[in-house]
């Protein structure tokens, strides 16, 4: 039998087995207390690069995304029609998808906002990010707060895990109404149909465990044109305004 491809290596097992290790008062005191003002710190540091940032939309989508391919080429110019309609563009400041939105609203002269996570691979901050606008994370927590406090419209291009964690976290802020109604623009229908169909025919229709309504939260569309207008057909019924 061939043996699994994703075999834990030591450092993941080290981590495993810390997790069951007992600590006594101390030790637990001493670690949380630091683990608290380190949290506190990236807070602190965000809400005072990102508190007169102005109305931005945030551009998720893979770190993999190689320069040449399609995804990367419509993200700079969804990103370039967003500056040219007023909006800044914040990614999560890394490569592939998220440098082209960089790269685009750069080029295009708009703000460009970077919230880089520390990670052991991929993940280094882009060159087209505003040096005042470029943050760096621990947590992923802290900077989904980011993302969300700061965001007046989500674009969500192809992507893997992180993307679709960034997507469900504002999907799911959004339905249960912690944050306002904020457009959520899914960009490749190719890419994205499948997703849309088992969330209408099975977490819909079959198990009945969301609400006819909240499948209206979601715009599927093809083209960076059509993205953008999803954004600004919404805000052309209310005051665009920072949402803090």
């Amino acid at each position: 039998m061939a043996e699994k491809k994703n075999k834990i290596n030591e450092e993941e097992v080290e981590r495993i087995k810390e997790a069951f290790e007992k600590k006594d008062w101390a030790e637990i005191k001493s670690a949380n207390s630091w683990v608290i003002f380190k949290v506190m710190a990236e807070f602190v540091d965000g809400f005072d690069k990102l508190a007169k940032i102005g109305p931005c939309v945030s551009i998720f989508g893979s770190a993999r995304t190689s320069p040449d391919h399609k995804y990367y080429k419509m993200t700079e110019e969804v990103a370039r029609l967003l500056v040219e309609h007023g909006y800044g563009v914040i990614t999560g400041g890394g490569p592939g998808i998220m440098e082209a939105g960089n790269k685009g609203a750069h080029d295009a002269g708009g703000k460009s906002v970077g919230l880089n996570i520390v990670l052991p691979f991929e993940q280094d901050g882009n060159p087209y990010i505003d040096r005042d606008k470029m943050l760096n994370f621990d947590y992923f927590f802290v900077r989904k707060v980011m993302f969300v406090k700061y965001s007046q419209g989500f674009v969500v291009m192809p992507g893997g895990l992180g993307t679709l964690d960034e997507l469900f976290e504002a999907y799911t802020l959004i339905q249960t109404k912690k944050i306002g109604r904020f457009p959520i623009v899914l960009v490749g229908i190719d890419y994205w149909q499948g997703l849309m169909d088992w969330i209408k025919s099975t977490l819909l229709e079959k198990e009945n465990n969301i609400s006819e309504g909240d499948l209206d939260l979601i715009h599927l569309v093809d083209t960076p044109k059509e993205a953008v207008k999803i954004i600004e057909d919404f805000y052309g019924k209310y005051l665009l305004s920072p949402n803090f």
